[in-house]
């Protein structure tokens, strides 16, 4: 390791595994420990964020786990009231919050399409919201949201609160990018394609009669023959987070194998 985020602080949203294996926010939060940061491990699930923080304490790094519902404002104030309080600051904002739920306009319940958009974008904004005045005062941060290519493109799947949430999430951090840009502020978001992660299992597993019958097609959808992996995402969200990136800002990034790019 190189020591790229060495003695910042990183807020990982959504840093727990939705079941056992590797989900983009715990290796994201374990790469940036591996990178020299101080981690703050957020997940609803507490033994998660936990289980987290003990890989990072276990190979040397420094985290802490929080639990927290993320759409919950004051939940969320009360998670960056505490970092600042110990670290003193926020470097690295990364929002890994996301479900899927299937339904399209007629079959999805209202109470559904609510809950998705509040996962999936009322989380970030609100991470945002209470993030951004310690950034401003700072005058440096970067902020990386893991949205979808599902944001720019059909997947297959018919949930369309997923595809309208992941969008909404795109412009957003365009937004963001543009509006604070000035104050030193970098804001991108990560695109994953078909990734092998626990939420696969979850969440998308129902459409398909077996596991192995849905592993075996998401790998023939994607151009290299298998989907990506936690970890391709977690390398990606490094890069933005880094100096290495610091002329990159409002950039929305496929980490999908070219995926985005197919017309089937």
């Amino acid at each position: 390791m190189t020591g790229r985020l060495q003695d910042r602080v990183a807020l990982v949203m959504g840093a727990g595994s939705s079941g056992p294996g590797w989900g983009n926010g715990k290796a994201t939060a374990v790469r940036f420990a591996q990178e020299g940061a101080l981690v703050v491990c957020v997940d609803v699930n507490a033994a998660a964020a936990e289980e987290t923080a003990a890989i990072i304490a276990g190979n040397g790094g420094e985290a802490v786990a929080r639990t927290c519902d993320v759409t919950d404002s004051a939940a969320v104030k009360a998670v960056v009231d505490d970092t600042v309080t110990r670290w003193g600051r926020v470097d690295v904002l990364q929002n890994n919050v996301g479900i899927a739920v299937m339904g399209g306009p007629i079959e999805l319940d209202e109470a559904d399409w609510k809950r998705v958009l509040d996962v999936n974008l009322t989380s970030a904004f609100l991470a945002c919201k209470h993030v951004l005045p310690v950034m401003i005062d700072q005058g440096k941060g970067a902020i990386v949201n893991i949205s979808s290519i599902a944001a720019v493109r059909w997947l297959g799947y018919p949930y369309v609160s997923y595809y309208a949430s992941k969008g909404g999430l795109n412009q957003f951090t365009c937004g963001l990018a543009l509006q604070y840009a000035s104050r030193g502020i970098r804001a991108n978001a990560i695109m994953p394609g078909l990734m092998d992660t626990p939420l696969i299992r979850t969440q998308i597993a129902g459409q398909y009669s077996d596991v192995e019958e849905m592993v075996r097609k998401r790998d023939a959808l994607s151009p290299t023959g298998r989907m990506g992996d936690a970890w391709d995402v977690a390398n990606a969200s490094l890069f933005l987070a880094s100096d290495e990136a610091k002329f990159v800002n409002g950039v929305c990034l496929p980490v999908d194998g070219g995926h985005h790019l197919k017309i089937g």
